[in-house]
């Protein structure tokens, strides 16, 4: 592991001898799943039972017994996996709250500035962000940046933010 922390791709190495954990591990991580002391998938102090998490992650359920065996068993893992939580998302409630979901897709997504930039541009033209959302490029594959505005975007904005040199394409929903 780095000074700064695991990478995704650290994480990923150490279950690289099997792909089924490796779908375990993604899924805790884009779910925000943590893993409690005694081995079990957790949301905050609901538990989630492993038939489930199998299911999704298309695995045996003993394939989740030994993914979250194995990281009680690494203490780097183990931190980062009982430090997990999840972030309520308005994305989906978008629709039924009348928002604006603003998806920005960049050709960098390490560069530095990205939320800022977006972010000013939204505020300069007086529209409140509801919730922005940045996906990790260590984590994602091809990591966006959402903000969720609580009215439309009017075409001026939508050019600018679109012009920005970082912006490989932007949706609307």
């Amino acid at each position: 592991m780095t000074d700064g922390g695991a990478t995704f791709d650290e994480i990923m190495e150490k279950f690289s001898d099997s792909p089924g954990q490796q779908r375990v591990i993604r899924l805790l991580l884009e779910r925000g799943f943590s893993v409690n002391d005694e081995g079990r998938v957790v949301s905050g102090g609901i538990e989630i039972p492993y038939t489930g998490i199998a299911r999704e992650a298309e695995v045996d359920r003993r394939v989740v017994d030994a993914t979250t065996a194995a990281i009680l068993e690494d203490e780097d893992l183990r931190q980062i996996f009982q430090n997990i939580s999840a972030i309520p998302s308005l994305m989906d409630l978008a629709p039924v709250l009348d928002l604006t979901v603003l998806t920005v897709a960049v050709d960098d997504a390490e560069g530095s500035g990205i939320v800022a930039d977006v972010t000013a541009a939204i505020a300069d033209h007086d529209i409140t962000i509801r919730q922005v959302i940045s996906e990790d490029p260590e984590f994602t594959d091809e990591p966006v940046l959402y903000a969720i505005t609580d009215e439309d975007l009017p075409g001026g904005l939508i050019n600018e933010i679109r012009e920005m040199g970082f912006v490989r394409r932007i949706e609307l929903e």
